[in-house]
């Protein structure tokens, strides 16, 4: 399943946040948009799932406007993984997990659901944590647990936002791993919003770069992550590495604040 903005602008009361954004996503890769804060990327996620409705243009799936859609044929679609996701209520991390069945289900869980949810534990491989209360997970564990909702959604298309805020780095790796293996096993569509720009580099197949809500840069990593565009986006000096894994940004100082 592919998604594609066609001129999408929002903006919060007089405050424009996205200005005419378009984009494509093919099936089974993996993209990340980047930027500075304030630039627009949660905002852009937000209106690609319909949580915000954009005051012109349209996010299109497969060709088909998403204003159209029910949100149940929505939720079936895509899953998508907000920051800092509360876990307001004492459930196991088996009961939240089922939770993702919610859009499959339709009076009660049966057998299919517990298998899809067994088969997703198992690939995540949380298995062991399945009676553990969500309240007494590590972060890293908690991530995992709200990714595995999603996939038991089992959507064509994951969109996580920040998935790897305040973790430590072993679980940043797990996670997009995880994403990578999403995109590159199972086929799927995972698009990320992700301020470490080494790891979008690392794993990501495409980079979006915005600055002040309009893309500045998309393309493979090493052509979206310049010295010029981090000069000209996050208005910092900084060297750029080629390694075996891809480009690595080294930040060296701030610049002098420019307006504009």
């Amino acid at each position: 399943m592919n998604i594609a903005v066609q001129n999408v602008c929002f903006a919060y009361k007089s405050h424009p946040i996205l200005q005419d954004v378009s984009l494509e996503v093919q099936k089974g890769q993996v993209v990340s948009i980047v930027g500075p804060n304030g630039a627009g990327k949660s905002t852009l996620l937000k209106c690609m799932v319909r949580l915000l409705k954009p005051q012109a243009g349209a996010v299109y799936l497969d060709g088909k406007d998403i204003a159209g859609k029910k949100s149940q044929e929505l939720a079936k679609a895509m899953g998508y993984i907000p920051q800092n996701v509360k876990d307001a209520f004492p459930f196991t991390v088996l009961e939240t997990v089922l939770l993702g069945r919610k859009p499959h289900i339709t009076w009660e869980v049966n057998d299919d659901d517990f298998r899809v949810v067994s088969e997703v534990m198992h690939f995540l491989k949380i298995e062991n944590l399945a009676e553990r209360p969500l309240d007494q997970l590590s972060g890293g564990q908690k991530q995992k647990v709200f990714v595995a909702r999603a996939l038991a959604q089992q959507p064509e298309i994951f969109l996580f936002d920040e998935p790897t805020s305040n973790l430590d780095i072993r679980h940043q790796l797990e996670v997009f791993a995880t994403i990578k293996r999403l995109a590159a096993t199972e086929g799927r569509t995972v698009i990320v919003v992700v301020h470490d720009l080494n790891l979008a580099a690392r794993f990501s197949d495409t980079l979006i770069m915005l600055k002040h809500g309009s893309i500045y840069a998309a393309g493979k990593p090493a052509e979206v992550i310049t010295e010029a565009s981090l000069r000209e986006v996050y208005n910092v000096s900084a060297a750029i590495v080629e390694t075996q894994y891809g480009c690595y940004v080294l930040p060296i100082e701030p610049l002098a604040e420019t307006t504009g």
